[in-house]
């Protein structure tokens, strides 16, 4: 049966339609946020997938590019492999709602979101984020929602909640919170170096409009939701814990990890493995089932040693960071580079500069974004965890690994007024046990500054992670997580910033929301772990960019001209512009503006070209020097190329000071000489003069009723030999052209 429902939500109306539209689906709630449309679904199978050891869930977020009037480019018209932004959104969908599914489900579950209607004013992302918890929550799908999503910006110092396209271009902040009823399950931001505490007002502002998003999905549920449908358990059976233990006692487990080598660890836990297989080997229903039992033996173990203990795997403190080390120019033919390491996690990052032509071009939903000019790419080798698989190329991880530390560093980067760059930074992956992210940040700041990119401030990141007893007050909040205490652990709290605030975070956890001392505490050793790392250990090896690019980047020298005259730049069919480029070797690019890049290694080549473009923008005037080479010899004078398409004559009379019986005794085509204007007459022919006295005499001294008067010969005579003059001029122009 159809139903639909309304709420208003940030001045706009959100409408919820039940039974419209996929009706075979476990669950689907055609969504309307203003114009913006999504269809949203959940699907399930109906029996757990054999032979895994983790919840399949997928979501996916569909970007059809008819939702904003654009047909897809390339030669397929359709759309193909899903944008950045769509991997990122399905991630933050993800994220907060996989920890609400049942911990021992194994049923496929899949997540679809369609964008099928744009509208500017309503974020399609925030629409599907809803949509999904909607579509999962009236399906039968085994979930403990409801969750609520709300994005907030920061302008002026107020608080946006859910801030429109154009709110979202000057806003300080982009924040998206995930809420159950009573906590906060999932933080994802980009900020303008926003304070802790504001940062924090912002996340609980959230929160409070989740709850009344709850409250109208509490109603839609009530009246459509399915009931829950039964599944098989894939719980681990405690008779196999008990015989375990007896096998492989506590005490010996706890010695097993407690190591802060990575491999010594596995092979620990690989030689225990063997043990229990062994011993089960006749015992055909326990057997499978060994792999995931050890793993939470080991759970249990390092978080027992943690809450109780105050004991972390390899010995630190609980608010200890690992070993610190940080270099630059580690590549020696990149534009610059740096590497982290902490632990064993060891983070390498090459930086490279382009024009900004190179910038990557985008065909997503929003109209804004079209182009991105600075690039943040993650890999992440199979060798960094001692594993081997050949390379496919990004995942989702990989992509938003390396968006977060992409949106850490751009509120530290320079203006493309100040710095006319497109910029590419890739963090390579030589290591990793927990918080590659963060060490991508601070690798990214070494390889920037050393490529000499002005950035305004350093910028670190750190990841803090949690663990969690029986009620909200029993927990530790541990700074500075490796790998075992990610994977064992309930929180992985990102938190990247420079000095005065914040500028990225992600958080991550596994639990059923977090209260607002656990956030407050994160944040808190997330700033004191930051500071340590810049002023420690990133600033004794470079505290500042450097003054000048390396030999091996681009040089680019910007100047502005007048747009109507970005046509004489170009040329018919870009036969000016391009002709500058051959001959000195460097890249041009114009924007409808007027500003002019010109980019090249060689200065020499890049100042001729910056010089050839002024001669062609500005208008000729009498008195002006010019050096331009000889184009054109005729009987009575030579023609100088001052700028493309524009020259200029330089008389017999006045090629020299002395008398001249030829031309081409003085000058051939082909050389380069510097002449002065003495006029332009007007038909618009430029009058050049070669002659040293004229090129500092004063210009009305070389005016033609000047030489008038200084003539013996009377003024008729005089006139109809300059008349004669200028009339085989133009017939030799004319000739000249026809030829």
């Amino acid at each position: 049966m159809f139903k639909s429902f309304s709420m208003e939500l940030a001045g706009r109306t959100l409408t919820v339609e039940v039974g419209r539209v996929a009706k075979q689906a476990n669950g689907a709630a055609f969504m309307h946020y203003g114009d913006t449309v999504v269809l949203s679904t959940a699907t399930a199978s109906d029996k757990p997938r054999d032979g895994i050891d983790f919840f399949p869930l997928s979501v996916e977020y569909e970007e059809k590019l008819y939702s904003v009037g654009k047909i897809p480019g390339g030669f397929t018209k359709r759309e193909g492999k899903a944008s950045e932004n769509a991997t990122l959104t399905s991630r933050v969908i993800d994220r907060p709602m996989r920890p609400l599914f049942p911990k021992d489900y194994r049923n496929d579950v899949t997540l679809d979101n369609i964008v099928m209607s744009v509208d500017p004013e309503c974020s399609p992302e925030l629409t599907a984020m809803l949509g999904s918890a909607i579509a999962t929550c009236i399906s039968d799908i085994p979930f403990d929602g409801p969750c609520a999503m709300t994005q907030v910006g920061l302008i002026d110092g107020e608080f946006i909640i859910n801030p429109t396209a154009a709110q979202k271009k000057v806003s300080d902040l982009a924040l998206t919170v995930a809420s159950t009823r009573e906590k906060v399950i999932m933080i994802e931001a980009g900020a303008k170096e926003v304070p802790e505490q504001t940062m924090i007002n912002a996340i609980f502002k959230a929160h409070e409009v989740n709850q009344e998003i709850i409250k109208f999905i509490d109603r839609i549920v009530a009246e459509c939701g399915k009931e829950k449908h039964t599944y098989e358990s894939c719980a681990i059976p405690d008779e196999l814990f008990a015989a375990i233990k007896e096998i492989v006692p506590p005490a010996e487990m706890e010695e097993a990890v407690f190591t802060d080598e990575k491999q010594k660890r596995e092979e620990n836990i690989r030689q225990i493995t063997e043990r229990l297989e062994e011993a089960f080997a006749e015992n055909e229903e326990w057997l499978p089932l060994i792999g995931q039992a050890v793993y939470q033996y080991q759970k249990k173990t390092v978080r027992k040693m943690i809450l109780k203990d105050h004991k972390r795997p390899d010995g630190r403190r609980i608010d200890e960071i690992r070993p610190l080390a940080a270099e630059i120019d580690i590549l020696p033919r990149v534009h610059g580079s740096g590497m982290f390491t902490r632990g064993q996690t060891q983070i390498l990052n090459a930086c490279t500069l382009a024009p900004l032509s190179e910038a990557q071009r985008l065909d997503g939903l929003d109209e804004n974004e079209t182009t991105k000019r600075y690039m943040h790419h993650y890999n992440f080798p199979s060798f960094s965890v001692g594993e081997t698989k050949p390379s496919r190329g990004p995942g989702r991880r990989e992509i938003g690994h390396g968006a977060l530390a992409e949106r850490a560093l751009v509120p530290v980067l320079p203006s493309e007024e100040e710095f006319p760059y497109a910029i590419r930074t890739v963090s390579e992956t030589m290591e990793s046990n927990g918080s590659t992210s963060q060490a991508s940040i601070c690798a990214s700041t070494l390889s920037l500054m050393a490529a000499g990119v002005p950035i305004k401030t350093m910028v670190a990141g750190i990841s803090c992670g949690l663990v969690t007893g029986e009620t909200d007050d029993d927990y530790i909040v541990l700074t500075d997580i490796q790998g075992l205490e990610d994977f064992f652990g309930d929180m992985d709290f990102k938190v990247g910033g420079t000095h005065e605030g914040i500028t990225a975070i992600q958080m991550d956890i596994k639990i059923h929301g977090l209260t607002r001392p656990i956030i407050e505490e994160a944040i808190r050793r997330c700033r004191e772990a930051r500071l340590y790392i810049m002023d420690n250990i990133m600033a004794p090896v470079i505290s500042e960019p450097r003054k000048t690019l390396s030999k091996y980047a681009p040089k680019i020298t910007q100047i502005t001209i007048d747009p109507a005259k970005i046509g004489d730049v170009v040329g018919k069919q870009g036969k000016v512009i391009n002709k500058i480029i051959e001959e000195t070797g460097v890249k041009i690019d114009i924007t409808d503006d007027g500003a002019v890049n010109v980019c090249g290694t060689d200065q020499e080549m890049i100042d001729k070209a910056i010089a050839t473009i002024k001669n062609i923008v500005t208008d000729v005037e009498p008195g002006m020097i010019y050096t331009g080479k000889v184009v054109r010899i005729m009987e009575f004078g030579a023609f100088v190329e001052l700028a493309p398409n524009k020259d200029g004559m330089v008389h017999i009379s006045k090629l020299s000071d002395k008398r001249v019986a030829k031309v081409e005794d003085v000058v051939n085509i082909g050389d380069e000489v510097t002449v002065r204007v003495v006029e332009v007459d007007r038909m618009g022919r430029i009058n050049l003069t070669m002659r040293p006295e004229d090129m500092t005499a004063d210009l009305e001294k070389l005016t033609r009723p000047e030489r008038r008067e200084r003539s013996d010969r009377p003024e008729r005579r005089d006139d109809r030999r300059g008349g004669r003059r200028d009339d085989r001029r133009e017939r030799s122009e004319k000739k000249e052209d026809n030829e």
